[in-house]
């Protein structure tokens, strides 16, 4: 009787070795569906074939697998280990389990069943214990199996078309704004106010775009962030150097400390940025002019301004050519550029939006259409959200991992504030 308790002890912590997949196994890459927990360890690394220098006991891996219903899950890890031996534990849903791992050519530890209580994430955390070889080994993939397993389950399933970069940074999501028709739109307001937390570096909160480019804030690193308007060349390439010289997007002013430099990867055109220290908890101001120009060319132009009351800055002013248009196709975005960080949820408030028209009428806009980026559509990330908050504005909510997800396509409607932004446009550069 006294050896009881600890026989079941070690029961639940190693798993049975004579159990197995069930038919429906699928395999979970690592390459497109994990993160490294600890930010000092420079030496593991998500690879598109895994986890890589894998040798610090405090680094945790997470890896993420979506269920819609509630089942039993079936769990094993696909890896090798090339000198030495491994003990490796797998936690997920408050239990875990320890398993011993050696040899150069990989094998599928079988590690157990789990109940999965209800549909939602569930987040699968490996950690290396000890090791006698240099590194815990190479984790390639986690096989999941069970009822709990269908065609619905999501993660990301393959590299096609390098969707391990872009699951990894996770689903970008939209604002698609209402506006009246017949009208020309020479100047577009928005207001984004970003909750303390939510400044997650990676994530480019956009305010006001358009059918040529786009205007909004950035996190690019701990210690900087930007304010970011770009307009994009009707020359249709991803290198800026392709650009003929009639269709080069031509700088035509910018504000103080403004960097500007042509910009390529998705599309091509002229790019302009300030380094500015924009806090989160904080209401920033966007607004965005553009009319038609003489000699077939559209001149976009840039303010922004922090806080209520506070002092507009010019961006930049960006001459497009080939281009006889007002503002068209207004919207705003929530992104994250840093695959590392796509793990991480954040989110914004937009609110206040307005649109002015060339003969100085402003009305309000108070509805939109949520919408979603090519990895949202094809359901590889489901972390999604967006609508109208409690505060009367249009959020937007990605990464994370969170389970309450709204159907993209959804028009969302705000009550109007019918208080017109009080600029005096006579001021302006």
């Amino acid at each position: 009787m006294n050896f009881l308790p600890l026989i079941l002890f070690f029961t639940g912590l190693f798993p049975p070795t004579s159990h197995s997949h069930d038919a429906n196994r699928l395999s979970v890459p690592i390459g497109g569906n994990a993160w490294v927990s600890n930010p000092a360890d420079q030496s593991a690394k998500i690879t598109s074939d895994g986890l890589t220098g894998w040798n610090q006991p405090e680094s945790r891996v997470s890896v993420y697998v979506r269920f819609a219903r509630a089942g039993t899950l079936k769990l094993s890890a696909a890896m090798s280990v090339p000198e030495g031996d491994s003990k490796i534990r797998v936690s997920l849903l408050g239990k875990p389990v320890e398993f011993s791992a050696s040899g150069s050519a990989e094998k599928d530890y079988y590690l157990g069943e789990w109940t999965v209580q209800k549909p939602g994430y569930v987040k699968i955390d490996v950690q290396g214990l000890t090791k006698t070889g240099p590194a815990f080994g190479n984790l390639r993939e986690l096989g999941i199996s069970g009822d709990v397993v269908d065609e619905k389950t999501v993660f990301v399933r393959s590299n096609k078309d390098n969707y391990f970069y872009w699951g990894r940074r996770g689903p970008s999501v939209h604002l698609k704004y209402a506006t009246p028709e017949n009208t020309d739109t020479e100047w577009f307001y928005n207001e984004i106010t970003v909750p303390e937390g939510s400044d997650v570096v990676g994530s480019y909160f956009m305010a006001n775009g358009f059918a040529e480019g786009y205007f909004g804030m950035q996190v690019n690193s701990p210690t900087e962030r930007r304010i970011l308007f770009s307009v994009w060349s009707p020359f249709k390439t991803d290198n800026p150097k392709e650009i003929p010289q009639d269709q080069k997007i031509i700088l035509a002013g910018k504000g103080t400390g403004v960097t500007t430099n042509d910009f390529g990867n998705e599309g091509s055109g002229g790019q302009s940025y300030l380094r500015y220290p924009w806090k989160a908890g904080r209401t920033c101001r966007f607004l965005l002019r553009g009319r038609p120009d003489e000699n077939n060319y559209t001149t976009y132009t840039a303010y922004f301004s922090e806080g209520d009351g506070g002092d507009w800055q010019l961006i930049a002013r960006f001459k497009r050519p080939k281009t006889t248009t007002y503002l068209k196709s207004l919207h705003s975005f929530l992104e994250n550029f840093v695959p590392n960080t796509g793990n991480i949820q954040r989110q914004a408030a937009f609110g206040n939006q307005w649109i002015c028209s060339k003969d100085g009428v402003w009305q309000e806009i108070v509805s939109a259409r949520f919408t979603g980026d090519a990895t949202a559509r094809a359901a590889f990330r489901q972390d999604y959200a967006g609508g109208v908050g409690p505060t009367n504005q249009f959020f937007l909510k990605n990464c994370g991992f969170f389970d309450e997800s709204v159907p993209l396509n959804t028009t969302y409607t705000r009550q109007p504030l019918r208080k017109a932004p009080a600029i005096d446009f006579s001021r302006f550069p």
